[in-house]
């Protein structure tokens, strides 16, 4: 029973891995006509060759291609730090998935997956990569680091929150963004993914993602939602009953009498949740589970190249 069971968790874990590198492969190869010309197809860092150098790393192979020569980059001379913090609260787990659909169809499996995907192409650049878990508890911490060994603990880290009990849990953002500020003492890109539902004070929220932005860090919040049903509010007219996934608080009412308030009152929150953080000079990206991941990746390399 124990082989077993190691053996689906072993074959949950490729496919993540498989699954994060397909994208990041198709992204690449589509980059021929992309505007980030400081990349290459393989995302190999390289250096001009300076005489007198040792010739031990030099890149023959870029050699016969280009007719110049350049020396390889390796783990240890890192160009970037990347953070990554995932809200794992018990309404990212919306919506709920019937058979037959993909884990990264709700918002806790998108960042997940969009979490692993980041994680690839910061390994091909290798640049430095560390991960936060927050709901009503701080649930996992890693600093940022390169290697192999920390790149797979990490992968293994995000599985087991697409494989963790669905068991509710409220949103402490505020405390646990403070926590992670604090923690991260060297310049970085910090990278949050959050639907930004919590029952506290706006205001206290907003000043948590201030902090983040200590020591000179660039941070960028994306946004999940499921746009269809969070922010259009796409349901029939049939009699439902709404159930807060934190609290427990219950509502029964027909989807059409509220509409047109509901999205009213979303779209406000939208609008100040995005020009606050442009006050703050964060980068505000909304994402909707049913899109792909080019805006990720996309959004991440032109903040990278800000970043210097």
């Amino acid at each position: 029973m124990k082989i077993d069971t190691q053996i689906q968790k072993i074959s949950s874990f490729q496919h993540l891995e498989l699954l994060a590198n397909q994208i990041v492969e198709g992204f690449i190869s589509g980059m021929h006509k992309s505007p980030f010309h400081g990349f290459s197809a393989e995302f190999a860092e390289h250096k001009i060759y300076n005489s007198g150098e040792s010739t031990k790393h030099i890149d023959w192979k870029l050699f016969a291609k280009t007719d110049r020569l350049y020396t390889k980059r390796f783990e240890e001379e890192t160009n970037l730090r990347c953070h990554l913090i995932i809200d794992n609260s018990s309404s990212m787990h919306y919506p709920k998935l019937n058979d037959g659909q993909f884990f990264y169809e709700n918002k806790i499996g998108f960042s997940v997956l969009a979490s692993a995907v980041l994680m690839n192409l910061l390994k091909k650049q290798r640049d430095a990569v560390g991960l936060s878990i927050y709901s009503d508890s701080y649930e996992y911490y890693a600093q940022e680091k390169g290697s192999e060994r920390h790149h797979r603990m990490l992968l293994n880290q995000l599985e087991q929150v697409l494989q963790s009990s669905k068991v509710s849990k409220k949103t402490d953002a505020i405390t646990f963004l403070h926590q992670i500020a604090e923690k991260i003492h060297r310049r970085s890109m910090i990278i949050l993914f959050t639907d930004m539902f919590q029952g506290e004070d706006d205001e206290r929220l907003f000043k948590a993602l201030q902090h983040l932005k200590h020591n000179k860090h660039k941070v960028v919040l994306f946004h999940v939602i499921d746009k269809k049903t969070e922010f259009s509010f796409n349901f029939d007219n049939t009699p439902r009953k709404f159930i807060d996934l934190e609290t427990g608080e219950q509502v029964n009412l027909f989807a059409e009498n509220v509409k047109d308030d509901y999205e009213k009152l979303v779209q406000g929150y939208f609008e100040k949740v995005a020009n606050t953080c442009a006050m703050y000079k964060i980068k505000y990206v909304p994402v909707s589970v049913d899109e792909k991941f080019e805006k990720i990746l996309t959004t991440y390399l032109v903040e990278k190249q800000k970043f210097g």
